[in-house]
């Protein structure tokens, strides 16, 4: 860093890029110096936060969402939600499905089962003009240029902005949860005393989480003069957490469940009883909705020592998240081995694949006018199959039978002059029957068909992520979220990895996030290394070095020979950054009077990049500085001495260890704070 310079005038202005002049300020002595790391860090102790009364966490899922809360004098017990009505029969209501109605002139008009119901009984020709959104959280993570801006398409095809929708549903979550609380509360309780928390998939980037975050000020969760009244929590990160304090009788271990084709080695009992008659256990013993944690960590690491590690796999409906951690005793703590991965491979890709069965039997062209001109039809049809998917077990005898709606049986004879039958004959589809009560009948066969593609991906991923170097040696293998219910993944996951690891599922696993999201909310700094996924840094001006750097980087400004376009990296990828480690940079404002500095931000996911221009390399974001008047100097210009007004340093500190990134300044002549953010939504 002793070669970086920049010119002593006002910033170069190239062609569609701004370079502001800084210089690096080394923070600590050549003996603290990270190895491997492009820069020097400093730890700083995290700020005490607001003494809040409770802790809210809202777990938004891809297909069901939930919240739950704690008392800050009574941090031992866990409240949630309360239960809500309607819902499909044989499914535990713990959570409300995501999805959403609003008016045909946008209004909200109801989330969850309400808005699921209300929109199925809508006469067909009503509901075309009505807004109904589902899964769409999957845009969130799916759309590579995410902005305020960015739309969500309904099932009417009408188009709405994404940021209003996800507004709506927190607002929703808002209103319920603290009307909860304060039903629950002795004491009168005000906005500022709440913390929010919200989930988010750990493989998210920084755009997502801002716009969650841009969401719930939408929303009236927090006020933007308080972000440290909301904490973005890493969904698996969270399981982790709760799963610190689980003890033996609420778990699963699959590890004890040895099975051979879907069955026990017996054959008595098909593969997934165990699970769910433990399930079905806690469900009649729960007098409440009230669950107590440990204090300390559970009975289950009492088998693990100091330096074992182990892995949460996250399967959701959207997304499946893979992270890696270490416990540190005695303290409890939690560090990351390895960066977040995982990827689009969720629930949701066994509904895509149901969806392309359809359209193999009765015609693309036909399910597309079906969804266009009956859509709530088409989600009592969706909703049909989520409900027996549930069920699907491997080793399972009897066919799965499916509902078709009756106007689904009468629009495809309208449109095609055939009966729903003809087609199943014509498809030639023979794992898929048809019932003369008006059900598809999904084979064994079938079932396997839809469930495989998805199932191999996170299998395929658990695989590739046990075999790193950094990740060998794994004792657990946590499987969290909806998706862990499904016999279908348990044992594809134990067939795979149960012999170089335990598999554990929580009892009840659908909740392990919204729990330890509470959890996280109470102490934040429960997570004390987090791994950097990319690299982040900054364009800048070195001096040029012949034969070291590119001629076409080469740039002479009075008559000084430069270096455009390096990459200042600020973290490197998979970098262990602990929490309260900052990175300082300082910045000097190119002109007297200058009241804005915006530096842009650029990332990688490569390793071997070297400038801004590399292929790999993309502008993520912006951070912003607005400066203050300068204060006035004694003796300087306009007090008699001469001399000209100093040159302003404005010191930027940026925080990587957290969920999310954070920038603070200081104004260092004046010693004032210089209010300081960093935006990934505007590019």
């Amino acid at each position: 860093m002793a070669d970086m310079l920049q010119p002593d005038s006002s910033s170069l202005q190239l062609p569609g890029r701004r370079y502001t002049h800084a210089r690096n300020i080394l923070l600590s002595t050549p003996s603290t110096h990270h190895a491997n790391s492009p820069f020097q860090m400093v730890e700083v102790k995290p700020r005490m936060s607001h003494p809040f009364s409770v802790v809210v966490a809202i777990d938004f899922g891809t297909t069901s969402s939930g919240y739950a809360f704690s008392f800050t004098q009574d941090s031992d017990a866990i409240h949630m939600m309360k239960r809500w009505e309607g819902g499909d029969p044989g499914v535990a209501n713990q959570k409300s499905p995501t999805c959403l109605l609003l008016t045909p002139d946008l209004r909200f008009h109801s989330f969850g089962f309400a808005a699921r119901d209300f929109y199925h009984d809508l006469d067909p020709e009503e509901a075309r003009h009505w807004l109904y959104f589902d899964k769409f959280k999957m845009k969130i993570h799916s759309t590579s240029d995410l902005t305020m801006e960015t739309e969500l398409e309904a099932v009417n095809g009408r188009r709405v902005r994404a940021i209003e929708v996800f507004g709506h549903a927190l607002h929703f979550f808002r209103e319920h949860a603290l009307k909860e609380v304060k039903d629950q509360s002795s004491s009168v309780l005000e906005g500022e005393d709440v913390r929010w928390v919200l989930t988010v998939p750990a493989v998210w980037r920084q755009p997502a989480k801002q716009f969650m975050r841009e969401a719930a000020y939408l929303a009236g969760l927090v006020s933007r003069d308080c972000p440290e009244q909301l904490l973005i929590a890493l969904e698996p990160e969270a399981a982790s957490i709760y799963c610190r304090k689980l003890r033996l009788h609420q778990v699963l271990d699959l590890s004890l469940q040895p099975i051979a084709n879907g069955f026990d080695l017996e054959g008595s009992r098909p593969f997934d009883s165990s699970f769910r008659q433990a399930r079905e256990q806690l469900r009649r013993s729960r007098h409440s909705r009230t669950f107590l944690v440990e204090s300390g960590t559970g009975e289950l690491w009492s088998e693990l020592q100091t330096g074992d590690r182990y892995i949460v796999a996250d399967c959701g409906g959207g997304t499946v998240d893979l992270t890696v951690h270490q416990i540190e005793q005695p303290q409890g703590t939690l560090k990351e081995l390895y960066k977040a991965s995982g990827g689009p491979h969720g629930a949701v890709g066994v509904d895509l694949a149901f969806e392309a069965m359809l359209c193999q039997i009765f015609g693309e062209d036909f399910i597309l006018s079906f969804k266009a001109k009956r859509p709530a039809a088409w989600v009592d049809l969706t909703i049909a199959f989520e409900a027996r998917k549930r069920t699907a077990a491997p080793g399972r005898a009897n066919a799965l039978n499916i509902s078709l709606p009756f106007s689904f049986i009468d629009f495809y004879k309208r449109h095609k002059g055939q009966s729903v039958e003809a087609a199943l004959r014509r498809s030639n589809m023979n794992i898929v029957k048809w019932s003369s009560q008006g059900m598809l009948r999904l084979t064994q066969e079938a079932m396997n068909e839809l469930f495989q593609p998805t199932i191999d991906k996170i299998v395929k991923h658990i695989e590739e992520l046990m075999a790193k170097p950094e990740v060998c040696g794994v004792r657990f293998l946590f499987l969290v979220g909806g998706f862990a219910e499904s016999p279908m993944l348990q044992r594809a996951v134990q067939r795979a990895v149960g012999r170089t690891c335990r598999i554990i599922i929580p009892h009840d696993v659908g909740l392990t996030i919204l729990k330890g999201a509470v959890l996280f909310g109470l102490d934040p700094t429960v997570v004390r290394v987090r791994r950097c996924p990319l690299i982040y840094g900054v364009g800048v001006l070195n001096r040029f070095v012949e034969g070291r750097h590119p001629r076409d980087k080469l740039l002479v400004k009075e008559g000084r020979e430069w270096c455009t376009d390096i990459l200042d990296r600020f973290v490197c990828i998979d970098q262990s950054v602990a929490l309260g480690e900052v990175v300082r940079r300082s910045y000097t404002p190119a002109r007297l009077g200058q009241r804005k500095i915006i530096i842009n931000i650029y990332c990688s996911s490569a390793e071997d990049v070297a400038y801004i221009t590399d292929p790999g390399v993309r502008k993520c974001g912006t951070i912003t500085l607005d400066l203050p008047e300068p204060l006035p100097v004694p003796g300087g210009a306009g007090a008699g001495g001469g001399a000209g007004p100093e040159r302003r340093e404005i010191r930027a500190t940026m925080q990587f260890g957290d969920t999310e990134i954070k920038v603070t300044a200081v104004d260092v002549m004046s010693n004032r704070f210089v209010r300081a953010s960093i935006d990934f939504l505007s590019n």
